[in-house]
Parts: structure tokens; C-alpha cells; sequence
């Protein structure tokens, strides 16, 4: 059975499937994938040598094998992994029992669902279009199978034909079907590319670590005017409870879930939040949000939470307000926001003092402290030195370099000091602005920590006190290239002239960029939620006009792929076609037609009762034609064979 099957078509599909599992090396055991191309070795190997194809028994060993070691990597057989790791292993398994055209088949629909569970672990374009690039091979793999001469470049050109034709229809199916999400308790539980960023405790130096990383935290997309990038305050975790070295959420916050009044001022800024896959529950919105969906909470710390998966990508619609008061402060949340851990040093009191904290308004003393980091030789730095068991005290009395956490969490500290409610807030600010999609992109480097103050008549009021030593940090935004390049902080404008400021290379990637943030909101996001919304802006509100609009566009588009298909459709006959028709047109002439539902061999058989003096040639003729047309390896020969046996035929009208 083995020597049936073209060895051509076997080298092709073992190719592919190379090609199909390759990606899968980032999301399978490693033990697993190289069990796997083991497997896939030992099938091309016999393909020329077919003795070394395994027996039944062999089979079985090897899969009793299999299944232990994928017990040994998951400890199950179910879930996104374990079932990944399972259809590549038995794909492997039945590349051996490959012995007849059958198996083909089956192996390349396997082949088929090994390709598309790439797109549980990622749904970029990049991937989006190697799966099409895939799926275009596995489709010329089943064209080449189904061929009499096959033809690698030729089979690959009728796949790409196939799925181009497919994909206005895939399309409409796309956007009109209604989409069913999976109840809660069907979905995966592993993690889905989740990233770190910010964590849930800060340490001075901390946030440095993330300053020298490009990693993509969420877009930000304005409906209308932009906020100056001094503006620009991504709110995220409240840290105000502090051991002297680490600063962690509050006991009370924690427990308070009542979110104070606040009183919105100043312009409203409304916005759509698209945040990348994270490991926390955090959404960053614009620093202070008043409105936002459904699916997301705010803690008394005015930190956006979001119910749903946060390891996944998704989208949020914002109303933001950057002037606001958040009025009164309840007498739990003032205990918390001035503890400290221990007795201030003699040292820190007496700066305290210096800067007139005990005996002046805690505006005035705010203003003090500012002023001592912009007048008393500190300095700015991606790349502090450790500073012991004694961070603060270290930081403000000796090396005075440091990065913003050092800074948020001194201020505060000296704040707390003077019994003036203060806390250190976490997130994003700045961004960058995209010139070709008009949004902002959050990087890991934007990650900022700044002052919260709690002033009399007021409320919580930011303070950065980054901005007192190195203004262009809050003015300007970062320059994440160059930072990343030398470790050193680089700053450039925030809305500078594209033609002119930016690389080539930059051009280049904010335009990838722009394709890729299109990408995930319109078809990576395309929920229910959004098809619901998008449907009925077309008019579209219930089942029945959604089955209308299917019916329509999907014959529609029938209808015009089938007359782009047959119009003017000219087939190039084959040479052997050609040259028998020329043979049934001399039969015709003495009267002997070729029936629209003949055969070729029971046309021979007529020809043969009625005109027995032709029936030798004929014969020969019919024989010659039929290996020519139905078998798949004809002899190459038999082309000019048909010829000088046409060539020769000569029919007598009235035979003697």
C-alpha cells in the first residue's frame, strides 16, 4: 500500500505539519514537542525506507509511551494545555500508520485542528496569517493527493485560489452569526499570556525595573481633545501602609469598599481603554474617573477593578474628570494614611522641622519639601544605589539619587511625619502618542509612583514630587528607545512632528502598531457585546433579521464568486482530450455520434457492432485515450502514440 502513494505528496505533507506544530514549541512541554519531532524524523526516514515503518506492537508501546509522558508533564489529559499537548503527539503517533491514501486524509483533518488551537494561546495578525498561510498548504497537501501529475507550485496555487474565495463568505459569517460565548465554567483555567507590571507592594527602586522595559501595558483612544501629558495620570494601585521599607494596600481599604462622593470639576475627557493581558485585576483609567462599565468596580482607594478575566485582552469605555475634590476623610482612613511603622529618627524629625512641617499649614510645608528636592542637590536615576535597611533616611540625608518611587515614598513619609494624611499611588504616566491612529500606547516604562495629600476643604490632592527635580519626567514623555538603549532617562515631546522627530523605524512601528490595535478591537474583541452594538447600527435587532441578512449576503456572495468563476470560463482541454475529440468528429462524419452521456468504452462497442471493419483501431484508440485520462502515471510515451494512431485512422463512408 506504501508504494501507492506518491512519495512527493509525503514529503510535502510532512513539511507542513513541521510547519503547523513549529509555533506550538512556546506552549508545549519541551519534553512533548521533541517526542513529537522524533516521531515526525522517523516518518520522513521511511518514506524511503518503508521496512522501518513500526508493527501493531510497536505502535502500541509507543503509545502507552505517549500517554505517560503527557500524564508526567500535565497530571491530566484535560484543559487548553494538556489537550494541545494530546492532538500533537497522537498527530505524531498517526504519521506512522500512514500506508494508503486514507490516512492521508485523516492525518491532515488532524493536522487541521493541531493548526487552529495556536489561537488559544495567541490571536495576534502575525499569527492570524500564518494559520492562513498553513491552512493553505494543508489544502494543496489534499489537491496533491487528488492529482494525476502532481504539482507542488500548482497545488499550492489552487489552495490559495480556494480559501480566497472562501474568505468573503467566512467573513459575513463572521460578522452576522450570532456569537455564543462559553459559560464561566467551561473556560480554561490556565492563564492566557498575562503580563507583569506593577506590583501590589513598592519598594524605592522598584518601579526602575520596569522603567527599562517596552512591554505594551493598555491604548488609549480620546473622543476628542487629548490632556496634556502633564495631565496624563494612569491611576492604579493606592499603596498606605508602610514598614518602613515596603508600602502596601491599606487593612481598612482593603475591607472599605464604599467609594467616597466626589465632586467633578473642569472639562470631562471621554475615552475608550484598551488594556494588554495582566497577571492583576487593575485597570488604569485617567486619574479621576467618574463613569465607566458595568463590568468594572472602584474601591474606596478610587482604583478601577475589573470583574471579568483580566488575562485577557479588553476594551473599556471612560469618562474622566483631571479636576476634582473628594471631599471628607473619615477617621479610619486618617489613621491609616498617617501611620508609620516606628518612631521617626531624631534625623528625619529634625528635616521636618527645618522645613517649618510642625508649625505651618500643610500647604505651605508641601511647598517646603518641593522646594528642598529642587534646591538641595538631588538627582534623577534610572540606577540608584541601594540604600539598607533605612531607605528613606538613606535617601533624603546621604546618596539623594533616586528614582520617583524614591521620591513618592519620602514625600509621603516626610507628610506622615508632620501628621499630614498622605499615600503613595502607583500606575502609568504619559504615553506615547500614535500619529497614525491618533491614540496613546502605555509601556511598562511610563510606570510612575506619585503623592496623594489629604488637604482641608479639598480632598485627595496629587502631588509628584518627581516633578520638582526632573520637570521634563511629567512635561515630556519618555523617550522608551533610547532609555532602553543606554539606561539612561530620555525625554522627547509628546506631540512632535512626525515627518520630521521620528526614525523611519519609528514611523514603521507605530504604523504596525495602529494595524495591530485595529486588529484586536475589531476582531480579537468583536464579543457579543460589540457584534450587539455594531449589528444594530445597521438596523439589525433580533434573530429574525439576523437570519434574513445572512440568507441574503451569503447568497449574494454565491452568486457572484459563481459568475466571476464561469464567466467566459474557457478550459484548456487536455492534450489526450483534444486529440479524441478529433477522433469522434471522423466518427461522426459517417454518422456515428458520441451520445453527451457515453462512455468511451461503450462508444467503442457501438462502433465496434457497426462498423466491425474499424473495430481494431478503435480499440486501440479508446485503449490509448483511457490510460492517458484516468490513470494516474501514464506512460509518456502514449501521447505520440494516440497521435500516429489518429494520424493513420481513415474512415470509408460505405465500407466494403
Amino acid at each position: 500500500m506504501e508504494l501507492s502513494i506518491n512519495q512527493k505528496v509525503l514529503v510535502f505533507l510532512l513539511l507542513s505539519i513541521g510547519l503547523i506544530t513549529l509555533p506550538h514549541i512556546n506552549h508545549i512541554p519541551l519534553a512533548v514537542f521533541v517526542a513529537f519531532n522524533s516521531l515526525l524524523v522517523w516518518r520522513f526516514i521511511c518514506i524511503w525506507k518503508v521496512n522501518l515503518l513500526p508493527n501493531k506492537w510497536l505502535l502500541f508501546i509507543l503509545m502507552i509511551g505517549a500517554i505517560s509522558l503527557l500524564y508526567q508533564q500535565h497530571h491530566t489529559f484535560l484543559g487548553r494545555d494538556a489537550g494541545t499537548s494530546l492532538f500533537v503527539i497522537a498527530l505524531g503517533l498517526k504519521l506512522l500508520e500512514i500506508n494508503q491514501t486514507r490516512d492521508i486524509y485523516l492525518v491532515n483533518y488532524l493536522a487541521f485542528i493541531v493548526a487552529t488551537s495556536q489561537f488559544l494561546y495567541q490571536q495576534s495578525i502575525l499569527m492570524a496569517a500564518y494559520i492562513l498561510f498553513v491552512t493553505c498548504v494543508l489544502l494543496a497537501t489534499l489537491v496533491l493527493i487528488n492529482s494525476q501529475k502532481p504539482a507542488t507550485l500548482a497545488a499550492l496555487k489552487t489552495a490559495v485560489i480556494i480559501v480566497f474565495q472562501a474568505l468573503p463568505l467566512s467573513i459575513v459569517l463572521f460578522v452576522l452569526f450570532p456569537r455564543v460565548e462559553a459559560p464561566r465554567w467551561m473556560l480554561f483555567n490556565q492563564q492566557n499570556s498575562a503580563r507583569t507590571g506593577l506590583s501590589d507592594s513598592l519598594e524605592p527602586g522598584a518601579i526602575s525595573q520596569l522603567g527599562l522595559s517596552d512591554e505594551l501595558v493598555f491604548r488609549a483612544k480620546f473622543n476628542a481633545e487629548l490632556p496634556s501629558q502633564n495631565k496624563l495620570y494612569w491611576r492604579g494601585p493606592v499603596y498606605s501602609y508602610t514598614d518602613g521599607k515596603r508600602w502596601t494596600e491599606g487593612k481598612v481599604s482593603k475591607k472599605n469598599a464604599v467609594v467616597s462622593k466626589v465632586d467633578y470639576k473642569g472639562y470631562k475627557y471621554q475615552y475608550t481603554l484598551m488594556m494588554e493581558p495582566q497577571d492583576k485585576e487593575w485597570v488604569f483609567a485617567l486619574d479621576m474617573p467618574s463613569s465607566f462599565p458595568k463590568a468594572l468596580k472602584q474601591n474606596s482607594q478610587y482604583q478601577i477593578i475589573t470583574t471579568e478575566k483580566n488575562n485577557q485582552r479588553a476594551e473599556y469605555k471612560f469618562t474622566s474628570y483631571t479636576q476634582y475634590n473628594t471631599g471628607e476623610l473619615s477617621d479610619k482612613a486618617y489613621k491609616e494614611n498617617v501611620q508609620l511603622p516606628v518612631e521617626p529618627s531624631a534625623k528625619l524629625k529634625k528635616l521636618v522641622t527645618t522645613l517649618n512641617g510642625f508649625d505651618q499649614s500643610a500647604e505651605g510645608f508641601i511647598q517646603n519639601v518641593l522646594m528642598h528636592f529642587k534646591t538641595e542637590n538631588f538627582h534623577y536615576t534610572l540606577r540608584p544605589p541601594l540604600m539598607g535597611d533605612k531607605p528613606i533616611e538613606t535617601f533624603l540625608l546621604e546618596s539623594r539619587y533616586g528614582f520617583c518611587s524614591h521620591y513618592a515614598t519620602a514625600f509621603v513619609y516626610l507628610m506622615r511625619i508632620a501628621g499630614i494624611p498622605a499615600r503613595v499611588i502607583g500606575g502609568y504616566q504619559g504615553g506615547e502618542i500614535n500619529q497614525v491612529g491618533g491614540f496613546l500606547e502605555i509601556r511598562q516604562a511610563n510606570a510612575h509612583a506619585w503623592a496623594e495629600v489629604w488637604l482641608k476643604n479639598k480632598g485627595w490632592t496629587r502631588f509628584d514630587p518627581t516633578a520638582a527635580i526632573a520637570p521634563e519626567r511629567i512635561e515630556q514623555d519618555v523617550n522608551i528607545d533610547l532609555q532602553i538603549a543606554t539606561g539612561i532617562i530620555n525625554f522627547s515631546p509628546m506631540f512632535s512632528n512626525s515627518g520630521k522627530a521620528l526614525s523611519w523605524m519609528k514611523q514603521a512601528r507605530q504604523m504596525w502598531s495602529n494595524i495591530d490595535y485595529s486588529w484586536q478591537r475589531w476582531v480579537i474583541n468583536y464579543s457579543t457585546e460589540n457584534q450587539t452594538k455594531f449589528l444594530s447600527s445597521l438596523g439589525i435587532h433580533n434573530i429574525k433579521s439576523i437570519v434574513y441578512w445572512l440568507m441574503g449576503s451569503i447568497g449574494g456572495i454565491s452568486l457572484v464568486l459563481a459568475w466571476i468563476i464561469l464567466k467566459n470560463k474557457t478550459t484548456k482541454l487536455a492534450e489526450e482530450v483534444r486529440l479524441y475529440q478529433m477522433f469522434c468528429k471522423k466518427m461522426a462524419k459517417v454518422g456515428l455520434d458520441k451520445e453527451v452521456a457515453e462512455t468511451a468504452q461503450n462508444y467503442c462497442h457501438r462502433i465496434q457492432l457497426q462498423r466491425p471493419d474499424l473495430s481494431e483501431q478503435v480499440a486501440k484508440i479508446t485503449m490509448i485515450y483511457t490510460r492517458l485520462h484516468y490513470e494516474k502515471e501514464p506512460l509518456d510515451k502514449d501521447i505520440k502514440l494516440l497521435k500516429t494512431e489518429l494520424a493513420g485512422f481513415k474512415v470509408n463512408i460505405n465500407p466494403e
